[in-house]
């Protein structure tokens, strides 16, 4: 028995024709193609790892796969004689130690206001719940408070700095 042949399949990256007696794609299907487009190339442009956009009726959300972290020791190569182009930090972090993570992107801030001593300092002994610093996010200050008591090992953030929604702000060791 003769088998009909098989369909050529698409080029990775191009779109497939439309089938004979298929319906066209309708205008608001062709927006929202274009908008992922959009959001892919900004994606790649900015380099994140994610972007949602959400509309009136539609809600497209565009994610790169990204490797998991593999636990244990990672080898750096040897510094280089030219400055690399995104400084690598290479500190290794305590298990014991709980990382606090900005809940939102906003400006950090150590203190209340720009004369103001900071809420915290490296070796400072902190309480749950204690306001450790300031995000402003959209002209409102959002207090950041711990989520454990125990002593600030590190400040991974500089005052007046940029941050993004789970970039870690605090190292902490817990009391026990």
């Amino acid at each position: 028995m003769a088998r009909a042949p098989r369909p050529a399949r698409p080029a990775a990256g191009t779109v497939p024709e439309r089938a004979a007696g298929a319906p066209a794609p309708s205008p608001a299907d062709e927006r929202v193609v274009e908008l992922t487009r959009r959001l892919a190339s900004v994606l790649a442009e900015l380099g994140l790892s994610e972007v949602e956009v959400e509309s009136a009726d539609v809600r497209v959300r565009v994610q790169r796969a990204v490797a998991a972290a593999v636990p244990g020791p990672v080898a750096l190569p040897a510094p280089s004689a030219a400055p690399a182009e995104h400084p690598l930090v290479a500190d290794a972090v305590s298990p014991a130690l709980v990382t606090l993570e900005a809940p939102m992107v906003g400006t950090f801030y150590r203190s209340p206001s720009p004369t103001a001593d900071p809420f915290v300092n490296e070796g400072d002994v902190v309480k749950e719940s204690q306001v450790l610093c300031i995000i402003e996010a959209m002209k409102l200050m959002n207090e950041i408070e711990s989520k454990v008591g125990g002593r600030i090992a590190k400040i991974l953030v500089e005052n007046g700095q940029a941050v993004e929604y789970g970039q870690p702000l605090f190292l902490i060791d817990p009391q026990r």
